[in-house]
């Protein structure tokens, strides 16, 4: 029996990188999906968006795991966008158990170049939009009186600072606190908030020319393998990154039973970064 055998986990950013790994990760442990991804490039963000032939890809990799999935393309600023998303599902599905509000999305500049409309798209994204998933899927866990488990992909830039990002790192500390201030309220429910703090994931966050030239600045076309020194410096174990999966048996973990007492907890996944 799967770790999460019978349960519907709610996973936006669904389409490739770490969403889709969540999604993978969960399902081969039993649960069911409703996958959510905006499928589309982001304004101000210097690399391409997901698709929807990524999102159908999610779908047709659960579905060889012998789970089901429903999908949506939506964007996380709308909020009614996934209300309707987590019906859909509930719907489907019958219930809702977990949530990973894993969307979100990078760009870099020195803290006094960030243009307004830069910071607005993080922050509204990777804070506003984490918000929102934990908000469309909290009245439905209430109502079931069966608890549930929200994680929240916050970052090691929520724990402390990453030079030419400030307004990550704000939205992510923001993610932090409202992990942490979401386990208060909700504990009476029986409802666990937790985050996840990843270092460096190779996905298309970072494997992109705008991420490798931040590294290496002295080179006109540099490659991923020219920026992997740069990232190594992010972690204290000899690695320039982590994969997908590595974060994904974190969150799997916070969804499970395994952690049935854990709440407001922030849980690195970042190659010794926080022991620099």
């Amino acid at each position: 029996m799967g770790r999460v055998e019978g349960k519907v986990a709610f996973v936006t950013g669904a389409a490739r990188g770490q969403g889709r790994s969540h999604a993978l990760r969960l399902a081969q442990e039993g649960a069911d999906i409703i996958a959510v991804d905006i499928c589309r490039d982001v304004e101000t963000v210097p690399y391409p968006g997901a698709t929807a032939e990524d999102l159908e890809e999610t779908v047709a990799q659960v579905e060889a795991l012998d789970r089901r999935i429903i999908t949506r393309q939506a964007d996380v600023r709308d909020f009614g966008a996934l209300q309707e998303a987590v019906t859909a599902g509930v719907a489907e599905f019958g219930r809702l158990d977990i949530v990973v509000a894993n969307a979100g999305i990078l760009s870099m500049a020195p803290a006094w170049e960030i243009t307004d409309e830069e910071w607005d798209t993080v922050v509204d994204i990777n804070l506003k939009g984490v918000w929102h998933a934990a908000k469309a899927a909290i009245p439905t866990l209430i109502e079931q009186g069966e608890g549930g488990s929200i994680i929240l992909t916050s970052s090691i830039a929520g724990l402390g600072p990453l030079a030419g990002m400030t307004h990550y790192a704000a939205a992510k500390h923001g993610v932090t606190g409202l992990a942490r201030n979401m386990s208060n309220e909700l504990a009476q429910y029986s409802i666990r908030v937790n985050s996840v703090h990843p270092t460096t994931v190779h996905t298309p966050m970072i494997d992109n020319p705008a991420l490798y030239q931040a590294f290496r600045p002295d080179l006109d076309n540099p490659t991923l393998e020219d920026a992997r020194e740069g990232f190594a410096t992010l972690n204290k174990l000899p690695v320039p990154w982590v994969e997908p999966v590595d974060v994904s048996n974190a969150v799997l973990f916070l969804a499970s039973d395994e952690a049935r007492y854990i709440t407001g907890a922030q849980l690195p996944v970042d190659a010794g970064w926080s022991q620099r």
